[in-house]
């Protein structure tokens, strides 16, 4: 079965990747063959919010949601087959199915409109409240606040007031935003109907894909979640996700539980392709790479030499837009090096051209941890943990691997794990045993290529082979071990 069919098919789904793996061009593409085949399909980049507090975040989330699903009634479920200037200009191709009833689908499209009005009139609420207090004086005067935000035939909203001593604006603030959740909690049969509504007129089923959850408050990741993943429910609606694993909650356990858990509620996509896998990975990229060359018509042995291969798997980590960014980086490198007259190393792009070209992307690696990372809180962490690894590897071991015992539960590992999905660290060997430690497994990961291109000069700093014939010993040293029990 195609990823396509797997990912498209009547199961909500959380689709997992690193930055550069294929999340979003998957959504996309899907979103594309969809509307194509007439399916209604509402795409939303998450990213858009990811500085909105809950619960307005998800205020805003189901307002862009109804937006794109009006938007596809509004065009593609009536457009007619010969509209090229829509299916050609947009999709390359035209659909095969005919247009929805123009009537009823109009109708429908009029009620997502007026819901987004009534939402977007909810969301605004807060800034155009009338909220009154005065002062308590050292006597203890009383503090009083009063706040309005009824929304005329929404059933959203209401009127609230508070009497307190003191913190009257936070605790008017709170009843607020409760008062919001409240609502939306009692809208989501409305909800439903709309997308039960959408689904008969459709003759099947609707798709809305998130894509880069990981954008949004941690914290509010899952109530985001939780809360489609409700109305999905009975109304034949089905929710793809797209995130970052490790920097990601979509699912939080209590009582009750809120999200969607992974094997019960949804499938899971994992559309990483790591150095674990080394023989894999290796044949998936230059297949890529090579399906560009005969687009351009160029043999890529005529400008690649055989071990750069090597060093550009190893320096993307796996992760395909790395990979051809590097390579193409490294042809600059390359050309930069053979008008100069350097052609001690030859006249085709090598490993050390890729080394170069690695530092250089190392800079736009630090750009992406800026923006994924949300607070400076977790950027400190993360980056302190990191250092501790770099000056174990550069300093200490003065080899570009580590080892880590498997199964263990530390916070560290968590942390090791949110490195490996912002690039900074690959996994290179997963149940490594180890001289002198019998019956213990460890994991091996690899410093970023980045990290280390300047420290290759030094004649005793090791890069560790762990691909390939006669590799299975490379990992075995006691001296790799960076944390265990």
């Amino acid at each position: 079965m195609s990823l396509r069919l797997v990912y498209s098919r009547k199961r909500k789904a959380s689709v997992f990747g690193r930055r550069g793996s294929g999340k979003s061009s998957l959504l996309q593409k899907i979103a594309a063959d969809l509307t194509v085949d007439r399916t209604p399909i509402a795409f939303v980049d998450l990213e858009t919010f990811k500085q909105h507090s809950y619960p307005d975040v998800l205020l805003s989330v189901l307002i862009k949601s109804f937006v794109e699903v009006k938007r596809w009634l509004d065009t593609a479920a009536t457009n007619p087959a010969n509209k090229t200037s829509f299916w050609e200009k947009l999709f390359g191709t035209a659909p095969t199915k005919p247009g929805f009833n123009r009537a009823a689908t109009k109708a429908l499209s009029d009620d997502f409109g007026k819901m987004i009005g009534e939402l977007n009139a909810f969301l605004l609420s807060a800034d155009e409240s009338k909220i009154k207090e005065s002062a308590k004086d050292e006597s203890g005067t009383e503090t009083k606040a009063a706040l309005s935000a009824k929304l005329p035939n929404s059933g959203i909203g209401g009127d609230l007031s508070t009497s307190t001593s003191g913190k009257s604006s936070n605790e008017t603030q709170n009843e607020y935003t409760n008062k919001k959740i409240e609502a939306l909690h009692r809208n989501i049969m409305r909800y439903q109907d709309l997308f039960g509504r959408l689904s008969q007129l459709a003759g099947g089923p609707t798709f809305l894909l998130l894509d880069d959850l990981y954008h949004l408050r941690l914290n509010d990741q899952a109530n985001v979640v939780d809360y489609f993943h409700r109305i999905a429910k009975g109304s034949n609606l089905w929710l793809k996700v797209g995130t970052i694993r490790h920097r990601s909650r979509w699912y939080v356990l209590g009582h009750p539980p809120v999200g969607m858990k992974l094997g019960d509620d949804a499938d899971e996509i994992d559309l990483d392709v790591t150095l674990e896998k080394y023989d894999v990975t290796k044949a998936f990229l230059m297949k890529l790479l090579g399906q560009f060359a005969s687009e351009a018509s160029i043999a890529l042995q005529s400008i690649l030499a055989e071990g750069a291969r090597d060093r550009l798997v190893l320096a993307s980590g796996g992760v395909a837009r790395d990979f051809l960014t590097i390579f193409n980086r490294s042809i600059q490198v390359a050309r930069e090096r053979i008008i100069s007259g350097k052609l001690a190393r030859g006249s085709k792009v090598g490993s050390e051209d890729v080394n170069v070209a690695a530092g250089q992307q190392g800079v736009f690696k630090e750009e992406e941890f800026n923006r994924d990372t949300g607070t400076t809180e977790d950027r400190d962490r993360l980056m302190s943990n990191f250092q501790g690894i770099l000056d174990f590897c550069i300093f200490k071991t003065k080899a570009n691997c580590f080892l880590v015992e498997k199964d263990m539960t530390s916070q560290f590992v968590e942390t090791v794990n949110e490195l490996v999905d912002l690039k900074f660290l690959h996994r290179a060997r997963f149940r490594v045993t180890v001289r002198d430690r019998t019956g213990r497994l460890y994991d091996a990961y690899m410093l970023d290529l980045s990290q280390y291109t300047g420290e290759r000069a030094r004649k005793d700093f090791e890069l560790v082979k762990f691909w390939g014939p006669g590799s299975d010993d490379a990992l075995r040293k006691a001296s790799l071990i960076y944390l265990e029990r």
